[in-house]
């Protein structure tokens, strides 16, 4: 039978996943996709323009779930400051850190550790590039909010922030944590940077 575009399109992009995962992007090719797709690699390109797209489609829950994250805590809709550190909000974090992870490990494992040559082999970098602009609007509108707060904490401090959330997910993958363990070890991170957060800010 003849499979339909959809069919197809998402065939490529189980294969590609396992493709990658087992010899990252940059040692993968369109031809070894194709193949395994049971594609024709000049058939390949009327679903995909090259293998980067095929990468960041295969990736792109884990992106998208990630960036909602942002603009969930700082973004125009964010927490506000003086939630912080509340059990609320631990358990909150805790959940969305713990799904996060309980979803899209795989993906998230592809985009942290097999992207270089992609287009996305900055992604952390660039994330945390502009989770540092978020922040820093964020506080600001905190302060207006709580001029008692203090918002002068550095754009270097704000930047370690998101960078330690990403070491926190790739430790978790890369020494293979079992998901039965990992709300404990994401609450016991999530209470030690608040915990720090609330101190900087004089809260």
């Amino acid at each position: 039978m003849q499979r339909c575009k959809e069919e197809t399109r998402t065939e490529i992009l189980r294969h590609a996943a396992r493709i990658f995962r087992t010899r990252g992007f940059a040692g993968s090719s369109m031809r070894e996709i194709a193949d395994a797709a049971h594609v024709c690699l000049s058939n390949i390109y009327n679903y995909f323009p090259g293998k980067d797209a095929i990468f960041r489609a295969v990736v792109r829950p884990a992106t998208l779930a990630l960036e909602k994250m942002l603009q969930g805590h700082h973004g125009q809709q964010g927490e506000d400051v003086m939630s912080i550190g509340t059990e609320a909000y631990l358990q909150k974090v805790t959940g969305e850190y713990v799904a996060l992870l309980d979803r899209h490990r795989t993906t998230l494992e592809l985009l942290f550790f097999r992207a270089q040559g992609s287009s996305l082999e900055n992604y952390r970098e660039t994330y945390t590039d502009r989770s540092t602009v978020l922040v820093r609007a964020w506080l600001d509108d905190m302060k207006r909010r709580h001029p008692r707060m203090n918002a002068e904490v550095s754009d270097f401090s704000i930047h370690l922030h998101t960078v330690w959330m990403f070491t926190l997910f790739e430790e978790i993958i890369m020494h293979r944590i079992k998901p039965k363990d990992t709300p404990q070890i994401v609450a016991e991170y999530i209470r030690f940077e608040t915990t720090g957060w609330r101190e900087l800010m004089k809260l």
